[in-house]
């Protein structure tokens, strides 16, 4: 899985960015800013973030050790911390439960955090993408083994930013998933949200007669902008998704 994981990640990542790697516990980060803005200082102010975000999460684990295996829509306690109940928002209006939307959490309060710092950011989490940009960029889909995979790429204009782009698969990765699908993409200004619609609609492909449903399913959440779903050598899309091929 490691060969992938670094092969995913040459996707999302842009030349003009200085590009580093984070990981604290499971959360495993690459994170992209402007050059003039890279320093060590900013990746220590960066893990620390990391750190104060997967505390918040922790913390109420232990309080409701029922949230964190819930695979269902979950009601957290009235004073859970505002990004627990930013999971469980997106894991409801998903049909799913709150930790679908664990990587795009994490991704969004850290990607928010360094839009602080740069005017260009990436925070990429096990495929799960915040991003806001100053120019028009380009990320590609890894969609496994299917033949489409690593031939497309979705276009990202700065109006349509901050913006999640989160790609959940049957067959890429560790996280849970009950469909077929080589890749499920979704894209929302709500990274949490993102997450969750994918891995939801990821759910519903087992054969490619499902894909036409998939579509029509995570088109119907509000807040989800678009959709694009990949098995085998198929490709469904909806929404604000422009299309460009890899290789230009």
């Amino acid at each position: 899985m490691e060969f992938e994981e670094r092969s995913y990640r040459q996707h999302h990542r842009q030349k003009d960015l200085v590009h580093f790697q984070l990981v604290v516990k499971e959360t495993d980060l690459d994170i992209g800013v402007r050059k003039e803005r890279f320093s060590p200082e900013l990746v220590e102010w960066v893990a620390e973030s990391v750190r104060a975000c997967r505390r918040l999460i922790e913390d109420y684990i232990q309080r409701d050790p029922k949230f964190v295996s819930s695979l269902t829509p979950y009601s957290v306690l009235p004073d859970a911390p505002l990004i627990v109940q930013t999971m469980a928002e997106a894991g409801r209006l998903a049909g799913v439960g709150p930790m679908a939307a664990v990587a795009g959490t994490v991704a969004e309060w850290v990607g928010k955090s360094v839009a602080k710092r740069s005017r260009d950011v990436i925070v990429e989490n096990g495929g799960d993408i915040f991003i806001r940009t100053s120019q028009i960029r380009k990320v590609g889909i890894f969609a496994g083994d299917s033949p489409l995979s690593n031939r497309v790429a979705i276009e990202v204009r700065p109006n349509q930013t901050p913006l999640g782009i989160c790609t959940s698969s049957g067959k890429v990765g560790h996280s849970l998933s009950f469909g077929k699908a080589d890749a499920v993409v979704v894209l929302s200004p709500s990274v949490p949200l993102a997450d969750a619609v994918a891995t939801a609609t990821g759910n519903l492909v087992q054969t490619l007669d499902d894909l036409e449903r998939a579509l029509e399913f995570a088109s119907q959440i509000v807040g989800v902008t678009g959709v694009l779903v990949i098995k085998d050598d198929r490709l469904a899309v909806w929404g604000s998704v422009k299309l460009l091929p890899m290789n230009t």
